[in-house]
């Protein structure tokens, strides 16, 4: 009998071969567009899957027919689904890959990439391989063995990381786990990193399917519509507002409620902050952007959001970078709307909640505000506080001479490099970074000119996710350049997927700003009393066994190149110049381009008037630490709960 012989109700596969024809059959659907779920699945074999999932797709492969499902071989499990999360967040979480890894380190490399999705809300599933459910042959070659839980894998890891789990022990399991998978993935709400567990015995088993598992579903994404009275609510807070301001949050992005929010603007004068993950939700330019808010904000919208009475949430779960850690909103009165998907992050801050679709909400109060708009001296006091910012930008990326002359030969400001970028780049594409100090430079610097120009992963901020994550965007737009701006640090965290973008080919622009440590944390360690402590790439120097020796002699520009991809050094910005247009015009097939430019780190971009709440030693022998836990208890002293006041505007004792 053949792995596909049919009766008349059912189909006889293995596990994997049921798992791959059902993934390959799921679509999802939203304002009547519909799309395959899953592009492909990213793997790299081993034992446990290599003849369980490996087989299937060879299988699928080979049969090339219309329920196809393309496999993608790459070099990291962590990397593979940071490049699957990036596509699911450019595709605005309506399509994403399965991972499948091999049985134990290959599986819980993915453990890292299952906490970024889960915490950035962004769906993908994971397909980690598991030792024999019989346990015929226990202890098998990378199995945990735990004296007092024979049941335990390692895969139990993803539990917590997971918004879905399931292991499959038995075929007649599988059916429930994929469809509670698929429901979570498409739901916009509960929606992460998804995990099925499938142990190496349980994939190579084969089972007689109902031929209704692998007919064509179609998964129908909502738009859940806010409650009247709680957009009446909403509205009358609103209209009490002399200052308000709204938070714009990836939420904005997710919904595709950019055209509403910029109605919304442009009939209320409301400027606009913006978060990591909502930068971008009004163009550069418009009367009411203020750009990035917060920590690395701007110091346009954090001066409104000082004097804000009233804060609209849109999108934003509220992370510790956006409110400043609590100290960004001082009014003593302010009050909080938050309008979510998700209850959970509605209800943060005590706000007035609206749960909803972003879009559908900002068009009902819209509506609701017909009449209401701020007066002109808030919009003039938007327009100052922006052009004041916006010189500031200039001077970061055309500083002045008397910091270009003390720059060593050869050098350049980071600065500098995000201007020349954010200038040659077409508005259309993509500029992509994750960790050490860039991700804080280009939210507060970067002009958006485009909703899906600004990818930035800063609910993880996981160091390495630029170079594989680069793929996924440009996996899901062809049709746009991807600009990976990505420190030293964390392009040595992981180069590997460099050689999976030779291989498929894929134009990426890697942007490797060299600067011979850890930037970000160095600043951080010496504003905390700490000096740059280990966090310079640099010798051990005999006389003080510290490393504070000879720079180090790594070559990244040759390392990039061993990889495959085409490498550009550049020394000046005039050279710099030219390698951007160069990578522009590399040919769309013509795999990834390095571009290598060295940095002085310690020349940085304007401050946020700002602060981000990380503890400092309360004792120590350390003057610059003393100096730095008295700012320290200073700022402290201006956190705030940011608990609104009780009652609602429908509410009588809320009118007293």
């Amino acid at each position: 009998m053949t792995s596909d012989t049919h009766t008349a109700t059912t189909v006889r596969l293995t596990v994997a071969q049921a798992v791959v024809r059902f993934l390959a059959n799921q679509w999802s659907e939203r304002d009547g567009e519909r799309q395959k779920l899953f592009a492909g699945c990213f793997g790299i074999f081993g034992h446990g899957n290599v003849a369980g999932i490996g087989q299937a797709l060879l299988q699928n492969e080979l049969a090339d027919g219309e329920e196809h499902l393309p496999y993608v071989l790459a070099r990291n499990e962590q990397a593979m689904v940071h490049t699957s999360v990036a596509y699911a967040r450019q595709k605005d979480r309506l399509q994403t890959w399965a991972c499948t890894a091999s049985v134990g380190p290959g599986s819980t490399n993915m453990l890292t990439g299952a906490a970024l999705a889960t915490i950035n809300r962004i769906p993908v599933l994971l397909l980690p391989s598991g030792t024999f459910a019989t346990r015929v042959s226990s202890p098998v070659l990378q199995e945990l063995e735990l004296p007092y839980a024979a049941d335990v894998t390692v895969n139990d890891a993803f539990r917590p990381l997971s918004r879905f789990f399931d292991r499959v022990s038995r075929p007649e399991q599988l059916p429930s786990a994929l469809l509670g998978a698929m429901r979570v993935l498409t739901d916009p709400v509960e929606t992460g990193a998804v995990t099925i567990a499938l142990p190496q015995d349980v994939q190579a088993e084969a089972h007689d399917w109902p031929v209704e598992l692998f007919a064509p579903r179609t998964w129908r994404v909502a738009r859940p519509l806010p409650e009247a009275v709680d957009v009446e609510d909403a509205a009358a807070v609103i209209r009490s507002a002399k200052r308000p301001l709204v938070v714009a949050g990836g939420g904005v992005h997710y919904s595709g409620a950019e055209s509403a929010l910029q109605a919304f603007c442009e009939a209320t004068g409301i400027p606009v902050g913006e978060s990591q993950a909502g930068k971008g939700s009004l163009p550069h330019g418009h009367p009411q952007e203020m750009g990035a808010v917060g920590s690395t904000g701007t110091t346009a919208a954090n001066a409104l959001a000082a004097e804000a009475d009233v804060v609209i949430g849109i999108g934003t779960r509220w992370s510790d970078f956006t409110t400043a850690s609590r100290t960004a909103f001082q009014e003593g009165g302010v009050r909080f709307v938050n309008i979510n998907v998700a209850r959970f992050d509605a209800g943060k801050h005590a706000g007035l909640t609206v749960v909803a679709d972003a879009r559908e909400a900002l068009t009902a109060l819209t509506t609701a505000l017909q009449g209401y708009a701020v007066d002109d001296a808030y919009r003039s006091r938007q327009a100052q506080l922006w052009a004041q910012w916006d010189t500031a930008v200039e001077g970061a990326f055309n500083p002045p001479t008397d910091v270009t002359d003390r720059l060593a030969e050869g050098l350049l400001t980071q600065g500098q490099v995000l201007g020349a970028v954010n200038e040659l780049s077409d508005p259309r594409d993509v500029v992509l970074c994750a960790a050490g100090s860039m991700p804080g430079d280009i939210h507060k610097l970067w002009r958006v000119r485009d909703r899906k120009a600004y990818h930035v992963e800063y609910g993880y901020s996981c160091m390495g996710y630029e170079v594989p994550a680069s793929i996924g965007i440009r996996l899901a737009d062809e049709s746009r350049d991807v600009f990976a701006m990505v420190g030293d640090g964390g392009y040595l965290m992981m180069p590997t997927e460099l050689v999976t973008a030779v291989q498929e080919r894929v134009k990426v622009v890697v942007v490797l700003v060299q600067n011979h440590g850890f930037h970000s944390i160095g600043s951080l360690s010496e504003s905390l009393g700490s000096q740059r402590f280990g966090t310079s790439y640099r010798f051990r120097g005999e006389s003080s066994g510290r490393l504070d020796g000879e720079v180090l002699p790594v070559d990244l520009a040759a390392n990039a190149r061993s990889l495959g991809a085409h490498v550009i050094e550049v020394h000046s910005l005039d050279e710099l110049h030219q390698a951007i247009k160069e990578a522009k015009a590399w040919p769309a097939d013509g795999g990834p381009v390095v571009i290598h430019v060295e940095t002085d780190p310690l020349v940085h971009a304007p401050d946020s008037a700002s602060w981000w709440d990380v503890p400092v030693s309360a004792v120590s022998d350390l003057d610059t630490t003393q100096t730095a836990y008295a700012e320290y208890v200073d700022h402290k002293a201006t956190q705030r709960p940011l608990i609104t006041p009780a009652g609602t505007p429908s509410d009588p004792e809320s009118q007293s």
